[in-house]
């Protein structure tokens, strides 16, 4: 199906990651009607040529939506849901929880609307650039009739099952991702401790077999103390409490992550919430300097 003008695509949820995913649309040449709790956070796109809605659901037949919480799906969904004609679908790219989002496509199922669940893995900026992954769930079918929007707002789109088994793979890999910045803040902290230089330490890195992809997103941020907002410190925190909450209802302990998650409670305490996640390296200089545990 190509984008047309009489099949206009909604956006709810005009956050860092809500915004870029609506840009993509926009560039894809695709009719984008948006909406957001604060309106003022549509100006740009509407500038870019996006419509302003004060119910997507009523206007399109297909929907995506990125808000924080699955309970904040749930409760903007509720009062839309019943002006969309049975037939559309809303495509979810909220990292939530797995067993909220099969409840929700079932209910939405039952209401005669499609529902797929697709965290997207990348940060806005990567989103905008068009390096986004799309992990999907949710009915085969669906997934296979909205090829389009996939293209649009993915570099890459992977299916991986049934409802909530997207959200598990994103949980997972936000999990891995995580560590992988909260290990290199604390190598970089460690390095400039010893008086090496942390550039020069992380262009090392870089070559060597300690390398991750955040070397390349977060490293230089770190080292130029540059926490302008690309995705928030306290919506990864966010992210990682469900983990845990799931580790925890499957009887599991995730010694590491709860380890992080104390960097991360920290950072907010710190005031760092509403900064780029890079800003963990501040939590582990605080730590660092301080003869107390982390958590007390």
């Amino acid at each position: 199906m190509n984008p047309t003008q009489n099949n206009p695509v909604g956006v709810i949820g005009l956050g860092l990651l809500g915004s870029a995913l609506a840009e993509r649309l926009v560039g894809a040449g695709f009719e984008v009607r948006v909406w957001n709790r604060s309106r003022e956070k549509a100006a740009e796109l509407l500038k870019l040529g996006a419509k302003w809605s004060d119910n997507p659901l009523a206007e399109c037949s297909r929907v995506v939506v990125c808000l924080y919480t699955t309970e904040v799906v749930e409760q903007v969904l509720q009062t839309m849901v019943p002006a969309m004609q049975p037939g559309g679908t809303i495509v979810d790219c909220t990292t939530g929880d797995p067993v909220g989002s099969a409840r929700l496509g079932e209910r939405l199922a039952g209401q005669g609307v499609g529902y797929l669940e697709s965290p997207i893995a990348a940060s806005s900026e990567q989103t905008r650039r068009g390096q986004a992954l799309a992990i999907v769930g949710g009915p085969r079918e669906v997934f296979d009739a909205q090829q389009d929007i996939f293209a649009a707002i993915a570099g890459q789109t992977h299916y991986v099952g049934g409802w909530g088994a997207a959200a598990k793979v994103k949980l997972v890999n936000n999990l891995i991702l995580g560590l992988n910045r909260a290990v290199l803040a604390e190598g970089l902290v460690f390095a400039e401790r010893v008086g090496l230089d942390p550039r020069t330490t992380l262009e090392v890195l870089r070559q060597g077999n300690a390398y991750s992809g955040v070397m390349d997103t977060k490293g230089a941020k770190m080292v130029d103390g540059d926490f302008a907002v690309q995705a928030r410190l306290s919506q990864h925190a966010k992210d990682i409490r469900i983990v845990l909450d799931q580790a925890s209802q499957h009887g599991a302990r995730l010694p590491l992550t709860e380890l992080h998650l104390e960097l991360l409670a920290l950072g907010e305490r710190l005031g760092f919430g509403e900064d780029d996640n890079s800003s963990i390296i501040r939590a582990v200089q605080h730590a660092a300097a301080q003869s107390e545990a982390i958590g007390s």
